[in-house]
């Protein structure tokens, strides 16, 4: 990973707090279908519930990265979902 990239524990904390606060957002609904399997995975990451795996991080991974594509941001060593979603303010999903 380059140096202005989020680590993998951050990509899992983002994604889990993604899910718990606005898995019943319509704006995130589509994403977070999408992502029915790299969202509760990084969830049970974060707290201890599952052990990451090569093929769970790629799910992880990929959430991520579609995460910061739909709201049209630039990886930038993020440590919340508040840093990222300050960045899109103005996006009509949030």
């Amino acid at each position: 990973m380059s140096e202005n990239t989020t680590s993998f524990e951050d990509r899992a904390a983002i994604l889990s707090e993604l899910w718990m606060d606005y898995r019943a957002s319509d704006g995130f609904k589509q994403f977070i279908a999408y992502n029915d399997i790299g969202l509760p995975l990084a969830y049970c990451i974060t707290y201890g519930i599952a052990t990451p795996t090569d093929i769970g991080n790629k799910f992880i991974d990929e959430a991520f990265d579609l995460l910061l594509a739909t709201l049209e941001v630039e990886d930038d060593s993020f440590e919340t979902l508040d840093d990222i979603l300050s960045l899109s303010e103005g996006n009509d999903i949030v």
